[in-house]
């Protein structure tokens, strides 16, 4: 198991991780008859983390596809219901949770179907307007109460926790891309990121606000899914998005809309350049166009460093 989630959300042919529709059926049957009849299909973007099926029209399947993956499902069945009604879209509802069987080894979830289209597929008729609303479901999730809520670890690997946990491998990423990047600006990005040490109160953070799981209907935010690496903690991994999907107007109004210190940002910016740096490693010698993306969002890491640090 990687020390992270890839950045991945190929679906891939169906039986990726020993997971495919025929498996789904028979869990179905087994423990949820009632649902058994209905049909099951792949969705047309799945994650990397779970395999998620089309239930019918109006509910799908989540299997996790590792045992790092599991702990999301206890917890997401537990919170969302809390969550939900302090926030302002729409976020997954759990209708149950499976059990391990026919030779699947872990915990899987029933789930409703949130239409909408994912953000970097979707059409978005005001992008810095979608940041605003981006913002203002940040903003709401970090005022729900955190009390007794998953402190972050490695459940959410480590977002929400401080960015040194990854200091070993963004440090051998940096070495690895020598003449790639500016890595000398970019140590001093990642440093600063080290020393803006979090001192406030413990907060919800989503641990994954990205395009992929920003759901978009009539051109606007309209749901936010997999809460897997969310928890309480330190909310600076949510700004991610800035450098990942904002720039220009959009970044600038995410910026003003969200409301967060510059400390903050400093952090936000490690965990950007930390999962940056680490793609492109993994990636320069076999996926160029892959790697050219996240060479951008370094570049605007340290764009942004150098004008707002």
């Amino acid at each position: 198991m990687t020390a992270h989630p890839p950045d991945s959300t190929a679906p891939g042919p169906d039986g990726r991780a020993g997971i495919d529709a025929a498996l789904v059926r028979r869990l179905l049957a087994a423990q949820f008859p009632q649902w058994g009849g209905l049909p099951v299909r792949p969705v047309e973007v799945d994650g990397w983390d779970n395999r998620t099926y089309r239930l019918g029209d109006a509910m799908t399947v989540r299997l996790p596809t590792a045992a790092g993956y599991v702990p999301a499902v206890a917890k997401e069945h537990r919170w969302l219901p809390l969550l939900a009604p302090s926030l302002p879209v729409a976020v997954p509802q759990v209708l149950a949770v499976g059990a391990p069987g026919d030779g699947y080894p872990f915990p899987w979830s029933v789930r409703g179907w949130l239409p909408g289209e994912t953000a970097d597929r979707g059409h978005i008729a005001d992008l810095p307007q979608f940041a605003v609303a981006v913002a203002g479901f940040l903003i709401a999730l970090q005022a729900c109460d955190p009390a007794g809520g998953p402190a972050a670890g490695g459940h959410s690997w480590y977002r929400g926790a401080p960015p040194a946990h990854y200091d070993a491998e963004t440090r051998r990423c940096l070495a690895a891309l020598e003449g790639q990047v500016d890595t000398a600006l970019a140590t001093e990005v990642w440093e600063a990121a080290l020393a803006a040490e979090w001192t406030g109160e413990p907060v919800w953070f989503h641990g994954d606000i990205a395009a992929g799981n920003l759901l978009v209907a009539d051109g606007g935010l309209a749901a936010v899914i997999d809460f897997g690496t969310s928890g309480v903690g330190d909310p600076a991994c949510d700004l991610v998005i800035a450098w990942t999907m904002f720039a220009g107007a959009g970044r600038e109004a995410f910026r003003h809309a969200v409301r967060q210190p510059a400390a903050t940002w400093a952090r936000a910016r490690g965990w950007a350049l930390w999962k940056a740096l680490l793609m492109m490693t993994e990636s320069l010698g076999t996926d160029p166009a892959r790697a050219a993306v996240h060479r951008r969002v370094v570049e605007q890491v340290l764009a942004d460093h150098t004008a707002h640090g």
